[in-house]
């Protein structure tokens, strides 16, 4: 990304927004348009996934199926973060975004096997938009500063972690219905923190904004996809 040029100076008698209010409206509008973008190759990378089994391939050898999903998740949020100020750093994210959907065909697969299965995912879909517009709402009109929370947040992502690989050999279904109301309370926080340093000017680059939001917004989604296919779920 290229770096903003310093704006003239007004001449008297007019008014002209502020350097830095321009940078930060121009992240936050380059953020959502490449949030919106994302979304593309997550649909393409599940259907793919659907199509060609890999969430019965996934099921079959969760613990592999955990490492290749962390090291793939991990190594190209690494390269995302490397490439965050050349256009590498878009591809590298919408390649990010398609492997997630990859992932996701597994949970999509299991959920669109009930009756309702579609009907569930939708509503997923909605809930999500509505925690979206929640979080970006409280972001905007609050003077309260969350930032602070980002580090009790990350304690509790590691603790989520753990517990999910734990529970991929314990197969305790009380750990994991835990695991994903936490997930939900976590990362719908984590998206109020990252909408919040978009909106004050504290993330200035709208690659690294757009993968944190999106990583906020796919767990939201996740766990409550899970939850909704556990509680409200028809059985053929």
């Amino acid at each position: 990304m290229s770096d903003f040029q310093q704006a003239p100076l007004p001449s008297r008698g007019t008014y002209t927004t502020a350097p830095g209010e321009v940078v930060r409206n121009r992240v936050l509008r380059n953020t959502y348009w490449l949030l919106t973008l994302s979304l593309i190759p997550t649909v393409l990378g599940a259907m793919l996934g659907m199509h060609l089994g890999v969430g019965h391939a996934m099921g079959a050898n969760p613990g592999t199926s955990a490492i290749i999903f962390l090291a793939g998740a991990f190594g190209l949020m690494f390269l995302v973060e490397r490439n965050k100020n050349n256009s590498m750093g878009v591809v590298l994210l919408l390649a990010f975004t398609f492997f997630m959907g990859v992932m996701l065909s597994q949970l999509l697969g299991r959920i669109m096997g009930l009756g309702n299965g579609a009907q569930l995912i939708m509503l997923a879909f909605g809930g999500t938009a509505v925690v979206f517009g929640a979080m970006a709402s409280i972001a905007t009109t609050t003077k309260r500063d969350f930032t602070h929370l980002q580090k009790f947040l990350f304690i509790g992502v590691v603790v989520l972690i753990v517990a999910s690989l734990a529970n991929i050999f314990l197969q305790l279904p009380a750990l994991m219905l835990t695991v994903s109301v936490m997930a939900i309370v976590i990362f719908s926080a984590f998206l109020l923190v990252d909408l919040q340093r978009v909106i004050n000017g504290g993330e200035t680059n709208y690659v690294t904004a757009t993968l944190a939001i999106y990583l906020d917004l796919y767990n939201v989604f996740v766990n409550l996809l899970m939850l909704l296919g556990i509680f409200g779920g028809n059985r053929n």
